[in-house]
């Protein structure tokens, strides 16, 4: 695949707070509700970078009329990563947060991110907002059906209960929406295209930060956003990750969240190190060799 890539930058925004980073994929109903989210509930201006894969939908049409609106565009489907590097390539602030495009973000949802980033005085961090999810797809979201889409969405109703339901800060960022401040990613070489288009993606991102000394991975129970359910993932032919991540890292993504980011728990600091029982040891080297073994 040649990788051929449009670009356009937006007028710059004055005083933006962060590069909101959004890989879309023919879910013109989803974006624009997405996008309106943003400017509807921030607290903050923030510049919106969205990298569309095919438009077929008219997405490139819309988008191409918002004059706000930076733009990557690729007349194939190049998935997450090489999206999400392209939508690097366009940021102008020191901080860059990947949303999903089936997301909508709630109000203060960028009030609490700032907060935590002001509470500390290093860049070495994570950041999550908490997603609530007609059925929660990880022990860090909220379990609560508004709606599988924008033809049934129940905004009124979420606007109204969004900050009621119980949810205190978690321990593993990893999933988005993430928040990291741009020299972390540029160190780190940004998402890697080897797992292209994009499962397991996410997970090695975290702990390629891990490697590079990160050790606060916190997500936000404050800052909340309304995801419909992982759209485009439904649709797309998925790469095999899983092997592809023990291949590369010597061991499964589950123990990297389980063991080192402690995925889920609720949070009490910044992480330590990590400890695993000897089993799991005895089973990522018997992964190791099998998924050497099929390489051979």
């Amino acid at each position: 695949m040649t990788v051929n890539i449009e670009k356009q930058k937006a007028t710059p925004v004055a005083a933006a707070k962060f590069s909101i980073m959004i890989p879309s994929w023919n879910n013109l109903p989803y974006l624009q509700l997405c996008i309106n989210s943003i400017l509807k509930n921030s607290g903050y201006t923030h510049e919106i970078i969205v990298h569309i894969n095919e438009g077929k939908d008219g997405t490139l049409e819309w988008v191409k009329l918002q004059p706000h609106i930076s733009y990557s565009y690729s007349k194939e489907n190049i998935g997450v990563c090489y999206a999400l590097n392209s939508c690097r390539s366009l940021a102008g602030t020191d901080y860059l947060l990947y949303l999903n495009d089936d997301m909508y973000v709630c109000p203060g949802w960028d009030i609490a991110l700032t907060e935590e980033i002001e509470k500390i005085n290093h860049n070495y961090f994570f950041f999550s907002a908490t997603a609530i999810e007609p059925g929660a797809q990880s022990n860090c979201s909220i379990e609560k059906n508004y709606g599988t889409g924008p033809e049934n969405f129940k905004e009124d109703l979420l606007l109204k209960e969004y900050n009621t339901i119980p949810r205190q800060d978690w321990q593993g960022a990893t999933w988005p929406p993430n928040l990291v401040h741009k020299d972390l990613w540029d160190l780190a070489g940004g998402y890697s295209i080897e797992f292209s288009p994009g499962m397991y993606s996410d997970p090695d991102f975290s702990y390629k930060l891990w490697k590079l000394g990160v050790r606060l991975f916190k997500g936000i129970g404050r800052s909340r956003v309304y995801h419909f359910g992982s759209v485009s993932v439904k649709r797309m032919k998925k790469n095999n990750g899983y092997y592809t991540y023990i291949s590369k890292w010597g061991m499964t993504s589950g123990t990297v969240s389980k063991y080192y980011l402690r995925r889920g728990e609720p949070f009490d600091g910044p992480l330590t190190g990590q400890s695993f029982p000897f089993v799991i040891r005895l089973k990522n080297l018997f992964k190791r060799i099998w998924v050497a073994i099929k390489s051979f």
